[in-house]
């Protein structure tokens, strides 16, 4: 019989939390479910971990060449029998009733894609604030192509979007060719997502959290660098070339180019002040003073902190 959904795990390096990941799938209430696990060319013991389950309750394949969080996702998005695929990190985890609350409505609102809300929880296993306030997401509702790239202006977005973890319909993303950019190690969610959005795909928004991230020091998604940005650029250009935009969507879509920018300018700053090339540092903040602003900010964060540990001394 056709499972109610794939879950998907493209798993790198990952025999410490894999277990964790798989069973959040596994322990859905409501849906019936299918686990594919792809492991990446790891080189510790993933693969073991994986392999250790019953082949009918995990189907693991082993790339013969790593291929990255996109590519391995895409063998894993070809092989889903789902009627919805969920893809799930394998260092984080999923709540119980997370997919049948999304299905749920999804279904009611005719909608081809749904998210919802994100629980952090802190290396040492603390669980912190929620992602988004719930009534926020109450409010929204429903996530438009020009909701979407709003929410992913780099360094300016108030909430943003780009943390959220959709389930999607298998047909809608087969039936419009609809996969990972495997040229991108960060963003590819956010180009899939507003590829699908820029396809015709209804977004709804179900407020209560299902999925769990979990903080880990020296991820690839918490380490923004320079080629990334680079990247991510060059993927905007080819999504704005395939895709139709309405004049909302365009306006958001301009915003976040130029945040794209002043981004590249301040890791490029960045550099150039580690490799104590001071010249270029120079060049770099005259030609995008916006560079400047962004580096400030830890700058007085830094020296807050200064302060607040000498006030501290001199009282005592």
């Amino acid at each position: 019989m056709q499972p109610d959904v794939s879950f998907v795990i493209a798993a790198y390096n990952a025999e410490a939390t894999l277990d964790r990941a798989i069973a959040g799938a596994m322990a859905q209430h409501g849906v019936s479910v299918e686990v594919i696990v792809v492991d990446d060319r790891s080189g510790d013991r993933t693969l073991d971990v994986a392999r250790a389950y019953p082949e009918d309750i995990v189907r693991v394949v082993a790339l013969p060449a790593n291929r990255g969080p996109g590519g391995a996702r895409n063998v894993g998005l070809d092989l889903a029998r789902g009627r919805w695929v969920a893809v799930l990190d394998s260092d984080d985890a999923v709540l119980p009733g997370r997919l049948a609350a999304m299905i749920v409505r999804a279904e009611k609102a005719g909608a081809e894609i749904a998210v919802d809300n994100v629980q952090v929880v802190r290396e040492d296993g603390t669980p912190d604030d929620i992602m988004f306030p719930t009534g926020y997401l109450e409010e929204l509702g429903e996530i438009s192509l020009a909701d979407y790239i709003a929410g992913n202006v780099v360094f300016e977005s108030r909430f943003n979007l780009g943390y959220l973890k959709p389930i999607f319909q298998r047909r809608f993303l087969d039936e419009n060719r609809l996969r990972y950019d495997e040229k991108l190690r960060i963003g590819e969610d956010y180009i899939l997502l507003a590829s699908a959005l820029a396809k015709g795909g209804r977004c709804v928004v179900e407020p209560a959290t299902g999925y769990v991230y979990h903080i880990r020091t020296g991820s690839i998604s918490r380490v923004l660098e320079l080629h990334h940005v680079e990247a991510m650029a060059k993927a905007d250009a080819a999504f704005a070339a395939a895709h139709f935009m309405d004049e909302p969507a365009k306006t958001a879509f301009a915003r976040r180019s130029r945040s794209l920018r002043k981004a590249a300018s301040f890791l490029s700053l960045v550099q150039h002040i580690k490799a104590r090339a001071p010249l270029k540092a120079i060049r770099t903040a005259l030609s995008d003073p916006a560079a400047v602003r962004h580096i400030s900010m830890p700058i007085a964060v830094r020296l807050r902190r200064v302060a607040a540990q000498f006030a501290v001394g001199a009282g005592r």
